[in-house]
């Protein structure tokens, strides 16, 4: 008998939540490296452990939720047991992607198994921290969401992705232009 296809599933439901932009913090980056020595314990595995998001980029405004990205290769559900067991909580499920957070909602851990999904994660983040202009762009998009209330942190995060998008392509012409 064939397996359903994998969907979208919000574990628990959706949160109202405030949207709070910070200025950046200099312990961000410190705190990556404390979750992420925690992770490569519990997926010894991985084959890489990224931060990534807007806590990634120095002299961004965040909201204070550091993003790590987390490639593994294999079955993703592998990995459900071991980081519940470091103290993860499972939020998101679909293709190719799982989200984790801590209890205290502080730290994101995004599992991807898409090499595409990957590496654009990292050329955005790379780009930011290298061009003010787009760096500037994105916050001011962030601080301007945010005074909106939202019904869930998921639709704040849809309405960003126009302006992701958008400085994405950027980032994309220029590594295609580079890599020629």
């Amino acid at each position: 008998m064939p397996t359903q296809p994998e969907r979208f599933e919000l574990i628990g439901g959706r949160e109202p939540r405030p949207v709070v932009i910070v200025d950046y913090d200099p312990a961000w980056p410190v705190r990556f490296e404390t979750e992420r020595a925690r992770i490569a314990t519990a997926l010894p595995h991985a084959t890489a452990i990224e931060h990534v998001g807007s806590t990634s980029v120095p002299g961004l405004a965040a909201k204070p939720i550091v993003d790590i990205q987390v490639d593994v290769d294999g079955d993703l559900e592998d990995a459900v047991a071991p980081l519940t067991a470091a103290g993860y909580e499972l939020r998101v499920r679909e293709p190719g992607h799982r989200m984790f957070r801590t209890p205290a909602r502080d730290v994101h851990v995004h599992l991807w198994t898409a090499p595409d999904d990957r590496a654009r994660h990292l050329r955005f983040r790379d780009w930011l921290r290298t061009h003010t202009d787009d760096r500037t762009l994105y916050e001011t998009t962030k601080r301007a969401l945010a005074t909106r209330e939202w019904g869930d942190m998921n639709d704040y995060a849809d309405a960003k992705s126009s302006v992701i998008r958008e400085i994405t392509a950027r980032a994309d012409g220029a590594a295609a232009r580079h890599s020629q």
